[in-house]
């Protein structure tokens, strides 16, 4: 795992995946100031008191409480954004380690970016919920890891196995490495809590998870070397 986070990472001087992480740091820029805004507004529209110039009070400190949840939020909602890009990330990744790979058949786009808002949904909720624990000094980051690696492995797992392989071997393919993908889920999850690191965390990350799901195949995944049983079912 280690040797697949740092050749995603030497990565980054490819020309290829420099031009996606413009890209990618704009998307991640827009997501962001979109949270704090919907968060925003939501906190304003909210009469707490009844008396106006304590509510605007209350409104301005809760602008850091608006921040914060954005930047707590933001794992499960930059989930939306890694089909965008994420193709190109590994058909580099591929292109530079894996020549020997044949071409990937991807996977159709309305089918992956359905997927991708159902867990972006359930991620928020989560995490929505999840926020009393987050008070808790020590537990919290145990819990933010916890929930988010979870997350964030099973969502970039599916996105880069379905460009060559089927949804039902994708799912038995992930049942058989599900603690690591958890561990890789989790070290994603500290890739975007770390402010303006978290901006090109996506395109690091989805190289990263190629290198893994490649790794893993030679290793012996044995439900990801069964696309044809998924065809004929």
């Amino acid at each position: 795992m280690i040797r697949a986070l740092v050749l995603a990472l030497e990565q980054l001087s490819d020309p290829a995946i420099q031009r996606l992480v413009v890209r990618c740091v704009l998307l991640a820029i827009g997501t962001f100031v979109g949270l704090v805004l919907l968060i925003g507004l939501g906190l304003a529209a909210l009469d707490v008191t009844g008396i106006v110039w304590l509510d605007a009070a209350l409104g301005f400190a809760g602008s850091g409480v608006t921040v914060l949840l954005a930047w707590l939020l933001f794992p499960a909602t930059v989930i939306l954004i890694v089909n965008l890009f994420a193709e190109q990330v590994a058909d580099a990744v591929e292109l530079r380690h894996y020549p020997g790979l044949p071409a990937a058949p991807g996977a159709p786009f309305a089918e992956s970016l359905r997927s991708s808002a159902k867990l972006a949904a359930v991620g928020i909720v989560l995490n929505l919920l999840a926020l009393p624990l987050y008070l808790l000094p020590g537990p919290n980051i145990l819990i933010y890891l916890a929930l988010n690696g979870y997350l964030l492995g099973r969502e970039y797992f599916e996105t880069v196995a379905h460009r060559r392989l089927g949804s039902r071997v994708v799912v038995a393919a992930r049942r058989q490495v599900r603690l690591r993908l958890w561990l890789a889920g989790a070290v994603i999850a500290m890739m975007l809590a770390i402010p303006l690191f978290n901006l090109i965390a996506p395109v690091l990350a989805t190289a990263f998870m190629t290198h893994l799901v490649v790794t893993w195949q030679r290793q012996g995944l044995e439900a990801a070397r069964m696309p044809s049983a998924e065809s004929r079912a």
